[in-house]
């Protein structure tokens, strides 16, 4: 089986493939296809025809993403929108004009209504207003989840798609303003207990709940929704509403987390709110009962996960050490 890996230098597309190429060291026959942004720029029409052309993958896995934090959201909203749509376009539609009929595309959970009630469902998909911030780019994320159902409708192919909580682990952005929450906390704990400092400020009240899931997990997850046998697949899914959310099924305060994160990374200090700064969605935790109802959950708790990111985090960082 050939299977094309779209994103596999991406945090999530790096464990999927990490994941495959430990199946085809234990004997599965498999042909893993990848590609650098500079050996194929999937925002091209003529480039992802050509490679599908060339290659006939059997299965695509659509994990690429111009992904970013809030700042980044709404410092480049028409990057945002522009580069994910015309990737999900392109590798779609080329991979169905290739033959393919096996799909699965990677999304978001910023998918949902800013205002949904929580755990979110499945089914809450476009009943109301979007996060302001992340629009642009949740349209985009919409959209792939429409093409995969569409050609599934007009085609009888099988594209599916799976859509995740925030995601973390090795291959992380630790960037200190493109990134998200829980790199973000990791890099300033450390640099804190490195410098001996005795107090971290952390953004808003500290009251907010989010929802966290090892990118291993993900990784597993997204194999599992692949594999399922296509009646199994769509006795648990509708036609026009296919996607299905990934979670760990719990979550925690910002300000929880941040006394994780401190006791992790050694900072011995005093943890602050800034309750002047934004808190954003109060909740957002998601629905995790149709994929538990498949048979998966996830395995890794968020400390045990938060440990693993942070050791990824100091072999990438010259001259670190814990603190």
């Amino acid at each position: 089986m050939k299977i094309h890996i779209a994103g596999h230098r991406g945090m999530v597309g790096a464990a999927i493939l990490r994941r495959l190429e430990a199946r085809r060291g234990a004997g599965e026959d498999l042909t893993l296809i990848t590609r650098t942004h500079a050996e194929l720029d999937l925002t091209s029409q003529a480039a992802v025809r050509d490679f599908m052309q060339s290659e006939r993958p059997d299965v695509v896995i659509l994990a690429a993403a111009k992904v970013g934090g809030i700042h980044a959201n709404n410092t480049y909203p028409a990057d945002f929108i522009y580069e994910n749509l015309m990737i999900e376009c392109n590798v779609i539609h080329q991979a169905f004009d290739a033959g393919v009929r096996r799909l699965l595309q990677l999304g978001s959970s910023c998918i949902y209504p800013r205002a949904v009630p929580q755990p979110m469902r499945e089914d809450a998909l476009l009943t109301g207003v979007l996060e302001p911030t992340n629009e642009p780019y949740a349209v985009a994320k919409i959209a792939g989840i429409k093409l995969c159902e569409s050609y599934n409708r007009q085609h009888g192919t099988d594209y599916r798609s799976v859509m995740p909580t925030n995601l973390y682990g090795p291959g992380d952005n630790f960037h200190p303003e493109n990134s998200h929450v829980l790199p973000a906390l990791i890099r300033r704990f450390h640099e804190a207990a490195q410098e001996g400092r005795d107090e971290v400020t952390i953004w808003g009240s500290g009251t907010p709940r989010r929802e966290f899931l090892h990118v291993d997990d993900m990784a597993e997850a997204s194999l599992f929704v692949l594999d399922l046998p296509r009646d199994v697949y769509a006795a648990n899914t509708q036609d026009m509403l296919s996607h299905i959310n990934v979670g760990s099924g719990t979550d925690i305060s910002i300000l929880e987390l941040a006394q994780m994160v401190a006791e992790v990374t050694g900072f011995q200090g005093k943890i602050t709110t800034d309750p002047s700064k934004p808190d954003g969605t109060m909740r957002k935790l998601m629905d995790v009962s149709r994929l538990a109802t498949m048979g998966w959950r996830a395995r890794i708790s968020l400390r045990e996960g938060i440990e693993d990111a942070y050791r990824w985090y100091l072999a990438q960082t010259p001259g670190s050490v814990r603190g």
